[in-house]
């Protein structure tokens, strides 16, 4: 199967989704921010990045901006359930704009992620 990176600055979600792509049988590195994320993915590319869009340190659309001019064919899937008082919908339109294949609102059930990790690795 394939090697996923998530990078999402919730531990319990960033766990959930670890397990739950393990268990499909995709390989996976995980890392808490923009900053972390870009450092495992330019130490090991992996075959997709999933992508919160509100982290500390280096948001989302910071992250997916710098990968796709570093890494052109990049595989990215950004992910936001927004904030306090912020829609996540203007922003996930946005990660589109800037690159990422995909876009998911949290929360998802797990039948959505396997089936949009599944469409993007195709």
């Amino acid at each position: 199967m394939a090697t996923i990176l998530i990078v999402d600055d919730d531990e319990q979600f960033r766990n959930m989704l670890q397990q739950m792509l393990q268990r499909s049988g995709h390989h996976v590195e995980t890392a808490v921010n923009g900053n972390q994320g870009i450092q495992v993915y330019r130490k090991t590319p992996t075959d997709l990045v999933i992508m919160d869009l509100l982290m500390p340190e280096k948001e989302g659309l910071e992250s997916i901006v710098e990968l796709k001019t570093e890494f052109n064919d990049i595989k990215v899937i950004a992910i936001s359930g927004g904030g306090q008082k912020i829609s996540a919908q203007p922003n996930l339109e946005i990660a589109k704009i800037l690159g990422a294949i995909q876009t998911l609102h949290k929360p998802f059930s797990r039948q959505e992620i396997l089936e949009t990790v599944n469409q993007v690795l195709r």
